[in-house]
């Protein structure tokens, strides 16, 4: 920890903005002031371990630029590690803010030390994965884990650098019988949501993250881990959004965050999943205000089920629309989400298109920057100016390799001498040649 056992954000409500905080500032072009504000009030987190070699830290939260998360990790059938190392490299490479490592097949440590060894972008996890293959290895059955199976794999991860971490504990018993009670469509899609179902109805106990909240905040703050509060009772279908479940379970999220402020800990809230496009503005105002102004992490969101194959572009329509309404955090779905074990070249798309919604939030948000970045690529294309437009793209190679084989330097290879600039551009310094002239 650094200064005296101070956590970030107490030094940040003490007026210290050096190291992590600074640095964040420095990415954003803010002054150091304004970051430090934000993550003293808890509106922005900055998820920056020590323990993390050779990490750029990057702010998360309100009045910053919508980040964008991409999930990588192995499965029992898909466990090369190799992959993974490729599949953070494109991450990286295509612009993503954090990386989240939702392995659960193979060396689970093994795979987040190199991780967090190659990985300059915040880590993220979701600890309760590994804890289920550890009650699968020790005890033969998932819903077999013990508490102490869990807290110890948090404690460790934690020791480890992860920066931060995905923990459902507002899918309390409470919440769950309000699942219980209304039914729907799909029930729970959230891996670890499902995992602690099946353990609170197998022990008719209170779920372990919630009912040892204070050991978690205990861990968290020794580290310097950021708790990212997860949505179990996330609505995996539409016809499930804003239900009386993912509401109870705000709810008690809410109550959590002040818990973390109270601890010193950085806190963000994960959302929804699975929204019609005219309740996403809704879902956020909601969770800012529950949540008290907190970092609003948000799943796509996904606003149509009938897409599979095409859920990056699903989920960068409903990532626009939260990013605008207020949402600071969108985790990428790939085209292969439902479908398949997604691939490099699925992290590539799925990070571009939530960069894209991202920008798209950013301009709404009125945030410095985002609209000129826009008119500079609009002064570009007036100007027939390629090179320009190229530095312009969010995605320049996208631009190179769609140039590569056009032997017109000037027009593209859809209008070509029908080029729209170019027509009016000579129509226009025509007539106003004509014009001086007479």
């Amino acid at each position: 920890m650094e200064k005296s056992g101070m956590t970030l954000m107490e030094r940040a409500r003490r007026g210290d903005g050096e190291g992590a905080l600074k640095e964040a500032a420095e990415r954003e072009s803010l002054s150091p002031e304004v970051l430090l504000a934000g993550v003293a009030a808890g509106t922005a987190v900055v998820p920056a371990n020590p323990a993390h070699r050779g990490l750029v830290p990057c702010g998360i939260g309100q009045g910053l630029r919508t980040k964008v998360n991409a999930n990588i990790g192995t499965s029992e059938g898909h466990a090369a590690v190799d992959l993974e190392r490729r599949k953070l490299v494109a991450a990286v490479e295509s612009g993503a803010d954090a990386v989240m490592d939702l392995s659960t097949g193979g060396d689970l440590p093994a795979l987040r030390a190199e991780l967090l060894r190659l990985s300059p972008l915040p880590l993220g996890t979701v600890p309760l994965y590994e804890a289920a293959q550890v009650a699968r290895s020790r005890h033969d059955a998932v819903v077999r884990m013990t508490v102490e199976d869990l807290f110890e794999v948090i404690e460790r991860q934690a020791a480890e650098g992860v920066d931060f971490m995905t923990v459902h504990t507002g899918l309390t018993r409470r919440a769950l019988s309000h699942l219980m009670e209304q039914g729907r469509v799909a029930d729970v899609v959230s891996r670890g949501g499902s995992i602690l179902v099946a353990w609170m109805l197998q022990h008719d106990r209170e779920n372990p993250l919630a009912e040892h909240f204070d050991r978690l905040l205990s861990i968290a703050r020794t580290h310097e881990v950021t708790l990212s509060l997860g949505d179990g009772l996330r609505p995996g279908a539409g016809a499930d959004a804003t239900d009386r479940a993912q509401v109870a379970e705000l709810l008690e999220l809410g109550a959590q965050v002040r818990r973390c402020r109270e601890a010193g800990v950085q806190v963000m809230v994960e959302g929804p999943g699975h929204v019609p496009l005219g309740q996403i503005g809704t879902n956020v105002q909601l969770q800012k205000r529950l949540c008290e102004g907190a970092p609003f992490y948000v799943l796509g969101p996904l606003v149509t089920d009938v897409a599979p194959g095409y859920d990056h572009i699903v989920g960068a329509i409903g990532g626009a629309v939260a990013a605008a309404a207020g949402a600071d955090f969108l985790c990428y779905v790939t085209p292969s989400e439902h479908l398949d074990f997604p691939d490099v070249e699925d992290v590539r798309a799925g990070v571009t298109a939530s960069r894209i919604a991202a920008h798209v939030g950013d301009v709404e948000k009125g945030l410095a920057g985002a609209a000129e970045w826009d008119l500079e690529m609009s002064r570009a294309r007036k100007a027939l100016d390629w090179e320009r437009q190229e530095r312009a793209a969010l995605d320049p190679s996208a631009v190179r390799a769609r140039r590569a084989f056009l032997k017109d330097g000037e027009g593209c290879a859809m209008c070509g001498p029908l080029c729209a600039m170019k027509i009016v551009s000579r129509a226009l310094a025509a007539h106003a040649a004509s014009g001086s002239e007479g």
